[in-house]
């Protein structure tokens, strides 16, 4: 680690390995082969190899990107990542699918992880948004950036310690780009979770 991101409305910098950039206001994470962040409910081991870069966040807050992937392979994904700990997470994925296309997935992770797909994305990017209400996490995600849908929504607990940011990964493949433009956090979240404003 030693990278630092700068995030408007971030406390601090995010932090992360040579393989996240910034380079006028846009985040690149250059994920490598057969990278992943994922613990398997099928027993296989962990596996925690994504490079991400993350900054400590408390209260309340709505952390949004516009993303994008370059990715070829099964799985390759752009990332927003709510991190408490190797065994307890959270990331909203724009991720290809086994269709061959783009689809929003969210992955929540307490203990193993529970990941289901939310819908197909036209073309290479899309909004992804991780915010917290109190005890509740909630992923959203837009086509535009102003109307936002609701995903999922969660528990890592209030009074968890948790840090945000952004990954890549590569599970089935040789590796892949992702971008993050218009990055941002608002420190008091959205107000309606299910309408997502």
């Amino acid at each position: 680690m030693g990278h630092e991101i700068v995030v408007p409305g971030a406390s601090a910098p995010l932090t992360g390995p040579a393989a996240v950039t910034q380079d006028d206001g846009v985040v690149t994470v250059v994920a490598g082969p057969r990278t992943d962040l994922f613990v398997s409910p099928g027993g296989a081991p962990p596996v925690l190899t994504a490079p991400r870069a993350l900054t400590p966040v408390r209260g309340d807050f709505a952390f949004s990107a516009r993303v994008s992937c370059d990715g070829t392979a099964t799985f390759d994904a752009a990332v927003l990542l709510a991190w408490a700990g190797e065994d307890r997470w959270a990331k909203l994925c724009l991720e290809r699918s086994p269709a061959d296309v783009f689809t929003v997935v969210g992955v929540v992770t307490r203990g193993v992880s529970d990941d289901a797909n939310a819908w197909v994305v036209p073309g290479t990017s899309t909004w992804l948004r991780i915010s917290r209400h109190g005890p509740a996490t909630a992923f959203h995600a837009s086509s535009d950036g102003r109307r936002w849908d609701l995903v999922r929504q969660f528990a890592l607990g209030e009074d968890t310690e948790l840090s945000i940011g952004v990954l890549g990964q590569s599970p089935t493949g040789e590796g892949c780009t992702s971008r993050f433009e218009d990055l941002r956090v608002v420190p008091e979240g959205v107000a309606e979770i299910r309408s997502g404003e």
